[in-house]
């Protein structure tokens, strides 16, 4: 479920999204996200035109409008829609948020997953949820996310077990995604 590209070469293809897909797709997205309800028409109008980037390892990227042209949300295989850190950070409240303690920052920014103990440490915070769950990774102490992960256990579990990986990091700062950056068609 990784974002696991590092270059511009892993997109193989992009194209315009028809207007019906389009759709569905926005409708899939509001599904798996109800809080971006009053956001969505800002993020995907109806009037101007998303593209999809076909990528290697079966990964999709959903590319906003212009002029920004930016990755807004992006898919593995046939998995659920993903958000991308910078629509996170626009609009943080979309997701729950896990914190994690200053000691695991420097492991997360490096793409390793979330152990418990840096989230049920002081400093450490989680927002209920059951496990498989789609959570925003913020630091203690700073403001926006550095991560996006899938819950392993549900946040009662993890406080309870307080050992092993509670979170598998998706997208963080810095990775191929978010280095890659936009796509100008």
């Amino acid at each position: 479920m990784r974002a696991q590209f590092t270059k511009e070469e892993h997109i193989r293809t992009s194209a315009p999204v028809r207007s019906s897909d389009q759709r569905q797709i926005k409708a899939t997205i509001l599904q798996q996200f109800p809080a971006l309800e009053e956001y969505i028409e800002e993020i995907m109008p109806k009037k101007d035109s998303l593209i999809m980037c076909k990528c290697k390892d079966n990964i999709q990227v959903l590319v906003g409008p212009a002029p920004d042209n930016e990755f807004i949300f992006f898919q593995c295989r046939q998995g659920p829609w993903l958000p991308t850190l910078r629509l996170l950070h626009q609009y943080p409240d979309i997701l729950p948020k896990f914190r994690v303690d200053r000691g695991a920052i420097r492991f997360v920014l490096s793409g390793a997953n979330i152990m418990a103990p840096g989230l049920t440490s002081p400093g450490g915070h989680m927002d209920p949820v059951p496990a498989e769950s789609l959570v925003g990774i913020f630091a203690e102490g700073k403001e926006h996310a550095l991560a996006i992960g899938v819950t392993t256990m549900s946040s009662e579990q993890i406080a309870a077990d307080n050992k092993g990986i509670a979170v598998e990091n998706t997208h963080w700062l810095k990775d191929g995604m978010w280095t890659l950056r936009s796509l100008a068609p």
